[in-house]
C-alpha cells in the first residue's frame, strides 16, 4: 500500500508524535509511507529520516495557493490511501478529493476543543467530512462534538481509535526509586499555551499548606507557542515565591526518561483530544492527576480523586493534596492499576490493525 500521511508540521505536538508512531508501524507492516507537511517545524524529522520515510514540505504562506499546490501534489501521487491529522490538513485532503478520488481517505480528529462549536470556519471544516471515507477520532468526546456539528455523518463512517503506545519503548524503569529525595516530583509535558492552564496550576500550588509545598517539585517540559503564557507563569511564580517548586524546560525528544523518574504525571489543560502524556504515563505505571477532559474520566475511573475541574484552582489544589497524602505503597499501587488499564487500551498492534482495516476496506 502506498500511503501518504498529511499534517501541518513535524513539530513537537502530540498529534505529530502519534502520526509519526503510526507511520513507523505502517512501514514495519510493509507499507510505502511518506509525509506531506506545510510548515517548517522539524522536531520529528530525524526520527523519520533514520527509517527512510520521505518528507515533502510545501511551504506557501498564501493559504489559497497552498491549498491548490497540496491538492495537485496529492492528486498526482498515485496513492492507495491518505491519512490526515488535524483540522486544516483534513480539509485540504478532502478538498483534494473533489470532484472524485481513487484513494481511500481517513481524516483523523485530534481535539475535543469545545470552541469548535462556536467557530464558523471550524464548523465548515467538519461539513467537508462528508467527502472522506472515514472519520477517526481519538476520543469519544471528540467524536460527539463532530457529530453534533455534522449530524449527517453516519455511524458507520465514524470510529474511535485510541492513541497507540509502543510498550517495549515505554516499559517501566527497573531502577526508579519513589520520592527518592523525600519530595513528590510531578512531571508536566505540554507546550506553553493558555489552554494548558499553567495559571490554574500555580494558583493551586500557592494555596497548598506550607508543609505540602515543601514536599512537591514540578518540572514542566514544553516549547513556547504564540501566546505569552510562559512569561505570565514566570511572573506569577516570582510574585508567589514558588521558584523552588517550579522549573520550566524545553521540550525534549527523551521525555520517556524524564517520565521514568517522575513520581506523578500531571495534565492541567482546559481541553484535549486524547493526551499522549496520560497514555504514556499509564503504560509506564505512574500515578496521574488530570483535568476532567476528553475521555479521561472514563480512562481513570478507578480513582476519581485524581481527576479535577481545570477551571477551579481549589479543586486542582485538593487533588494535589490528595496525591501528597498517599503512602508509597498506595502511589505504587495506583501506578500499577494505571499500567494494567493502559496495556489494555493503547496496544500498538491493535491500533495499527484498526487503521489498516479501514484503509484497506
Amino acid at each position: 500500500m502506498k500511503l501518504l500521511c498529511v499534517i501541518d508540521s513535524l513539530g513537537s505536538g502530540g498529534a505529530q508524535r502519534q502520526m509519526v508512531e503510526l507511520a513507523k508501524g505502517f512501514k514495519e507492516r510493509g507499507c510505502d509511507v511518506s509525509f506531506l507537511v506545510y510548515h517548517e517545524e522539524n522536531f520529528f524529522k530525524n526520527e523519520l529520516d533514520r527509517i527512510c520515510i520521505p518528507i515533502v514540505a510545501i511551504i506557501e504562506p498564501n493559504y489559497i495557493k497552498r491549498l491548490f499546490k497540496m491538492r495537485k501534489f496529492i492528486r498526482k501521487g498515485n496513492y492507495d490511501a491518505v491519512l490526515s491529522f488535524l483540522e486544516a490538513a483534513g480539509f485540504i485532503c478532502e478538498f483534494a478529493g473533489l470532484p472524485y478520488k481513487k484513494w481511500k481517505l481517513i481524516v483523523s480528529e485530534r481535539s475535543a476543543n469545545p470552541d469548535i462549536l462556536k467557530s464558523l470556519k471550524r464548523r465548515f471544516y467538519r461539513w467537508f467530512h462528508l467527502f472522506a471515507d472515514y472519520i477517526v477520532a481519538n476520543s469519544n468526546e471528540n467524536l460527539r462534538i463532530i457529530r453534533k456539528i455534522n449530524p449527517l455523518l453516519s455511524w458507520k463512517k465514524c470510529h474511535v481509535i485510541y492513541n497507540l503506545i509502543d510498550f517495549d519503548y515505554w516499559k517501566s524503569s527497573e531502577d526508579y526509586i519513589l520520592c527518592e529525595d523525600g519530595k513528590i516530583h510531578i512531571l508536566v509535558a505540554a507546550s506553553h499555551q493558555y489552554m494548558k492552564n499553567a495559571k490554574g496550576l500555580i494558583e493551586a500550588v500557592d494555596s497548598l499548606k506550607d508543609n505540602e509545598k515543601h514536599r512537591i517539585k514540578i518540572e514542566w517540559y514544553g516549547d513556547e507557542r504564540s501566546d505569552d503564557s510562559l512569561q505570565n507563569a514566570l511572573i506569577m511564580i516570582r510574585k508567589r515565591k514558588l521558584e523552588n517548586i517550579f522549573s520550566f524546560k524545553k521540550a525534549t525528544s527523551d521525555i520517556r526518561t524524564k517520565m521514568q523518574y517522575a513520581d506523578v504525571v500531571g495534565l492541567f489543560s482546559f481541553y484535549e483530544g486524547l493526551p499522549n502524556v496520560v497514555c504514556e504515563a499509564m503504560v509506564v505505571g505512574k500515578p496521574i492527576i488530570s483535568s476532567s477532559v476528553s475521555d479521561i474520566p472514563i480512562i481513570l475511573d478507578h480513582d476519581i480523586k485524581c481527576i479535577f475541574n481545570p477551571n477551579d484552582s481549589k479543586d486542582i489544589s485538593k487533588t494535589i493534596s490528595y496525591i501528597l497524602s498517599l503512602s508509597s505503597n498506595e502511589l505504587l499501587n495506583l501506578g500499577k492499576l494505571n499500567k494494567l488499564k493502559g496495556y489494555r487500551l493503547f496496544d500498538k498492534n491493535r491500533c495499527l490493525s484498526s487503521y489498516l482495516s479501514l484503509l484497506r476496506s
